[in-house]
């Protein structure tokens, strides 16, 4: 079965639910998004929106209650069919990096790599390495990298076995404020310049702003807006949304000025 959408990734219709001691609870409510090639989308919302468990069923780690889920015209996930996620050509990125501590960083960015040729794994290897600005440091181990390179790493391995999809899970929330903002535009680069289709996950918007194409701001398992980020910002269309982005606005401020030593 394919997709009459012409989006690269097409989610049709998606309902996610869990069983809860007090019955049935619905997490995701027949959401609709759509995804051009080499394009970048993003899932914003609070805590509890939905928005990581869509990225979960994108990556077939939890089955659908309605809807269909299609990559490139292909159907990965529907309720009487899914593809497992090994074999989906999705790649994920982590908060926690999830790095092999002893593994160097060539080796965990070849980890994915293992049934590759010898020769063409380690061309693989160096290209990717070349790509995230770490040539340098093939040799060393994670625990000798800082938070920033550490998260570089982890999106080479995860573009190393030239996945059609990467998600990316609130994947710069463990550092700190300066370069978590540094590394978004430095991921945004990363991306494009590989053409790589991509839906990032956060509650930061700021992130949301320095990386993705279109956002999605979430509210109760649905997207009330799907726009750019001067969309967003300038033709909110309601007040959810509109105050949604001005407090998100607000709290990124005040972080800032307290890393910089201005607000206590």
């Amino acid at each position: 079965m394919t997709s009459s959408n012409t989006a690269y990734l097409d989610l049709q219709q998606l309902s996610l639910a869990y069983e809860t001691p007090e019955g049935l609870k619905t997490v995701v409510n027949q959401l609709d998004l759509q995804v051009d090639k080499g394009h970048i989308g993003c899932l914003l919302g609070a805590s509890g929106c939905g928005k990581t468990t869509v990225l979960r069923a994108i990556a077939g780690f939890e089955p659908l209650r309605q809807g269909h889920i299609y990559l490139n015209g292909q159907l990965l996930s529907s309720p009487e069919h899914t593809i497992v996620p090994e074999k989906r050509q999705v790649g994920m990125m982590f908060q926690d990096y999830a790095l092999f501590p002893h593994l160097s960083i060539e080796k965990n960015i070849g980890f994915g790599l293992r049934k590759w040729d010898k020769h063409k794994r380690q061309e693989r290897i160096e290209d990717m390495l070349q790509l995230v600005g770490l040539e340098d440091l093939a040799k060393r181990y994670p625990h000798e990298l800082s938070g920033g390179q550490q998260q570089r790493v982890a999106l080479a391995r995860a573009l190393a076995p030239e996945p059609s999809l990467l998600l990316l899970d609130e994947p710069f929330s463990n550092l700190d404020v300066d370069t978590r903002e540094r590394l978004a535009f430095e991921v945004r680069e990363i991306l494009q310049k590989t053409g790589l289709t991509a839906i990032l996950v956060t509650h930061n918007q700021a992130e949301a702003f320095a990386i993705a194409d279109r956002i999605g701001v979430m509210k109760d398992g649905q997207i009330v807006q799907w726009d750019t980020a001067y969309g967003l910002h300038h033709h909110p269309v309601n007040d959810f949304v509109a105050d949604f982005i001005r407090r998100e606005a607000l709290l990124s401020q005040r972080a800032q000025a307290f890393a910089r030593g201005e607000a206590a």
